[in-house]
């Protein structure tokens, strides 16, 4: 459908928890497309709603080849934990260590509404868990220990993209009755 320009921290929209999708329509079916489009030409291994400025839960994922999208996602996860590199199309060219749950089951439905389930270990758990902490407007920075969480903020600061202008957004799709394209 159409690559999008990517929301970047400080957009107040990525701080923001997304609205539950209640219309499975074309408009929905347009917005995982141009989600499945703008993750792939970044490259990224996910990508959530917010991230283009549109505040419903759904969030597409592409790890080990597999390419794939979730709407109103609900995880379980394990107690055992990884440790790993994360980074994020939002904050873009920064990477540190970051704790996350080694397994994860993500229940949802898919852009038809058809009930979906995700199970996944290592990186797709950790894709999962960090695409759907975007529609709970948590960035994975929260994640990290305060001593990196504050050497990103640092780093954040001074990267070049900081404060640069953002596109205007409508975090309510159903202020308009649209998806806030």
């Amino acid at each position: 459908m159409a690559v999008r320009p990517i929301r970047l921290f400080g957009d107040p929209v990525l701080r923001r928890r997304a609205e539950e999708v209640v219309d499975f329509d074309a408009e929905l079916r347009r917005l995982v497309a141009d989600l499945t489009d703008t993750m792939l030409d970044a490259p990224g291994a996910g990508l959530a709603a917010p991230q283009l400025g549109v505040g419903l839960r759904v969030f597409t994922w592409q790890v080990e080849g597999e390419v794939g999208h979730l709407v109103n996602p609900v995880l379980d996860l394990s107690e055992e934990v990884q440790d790993g590199p994360e980074g994020c199309l939002s904050i873009p060219g920064l990477v540190y260590d970051c704790r996350r749950a080694l397994r994860a089951v993500a229940r949802g439905f898919d852009m038809h509404g058809e009930p979906l389930v995700i199970e996944g270990t290592d990186y797709l758990a950790r894709a999962l868990q960090h695409e759907t902490d975007h529609l709970d407007g948590i960035l994975f920075i929260d994640q990290l220990d305060p001593e990196a969480r504050k050497a990103a903020m640092r780093d954040i600061r001074q990267a070049d993209w900081f404060g640069l202008e953002q596109p205007t957004v409508r975090v309510s799709p159903h202020a308009t009755g649209g998806l806030g394209f």
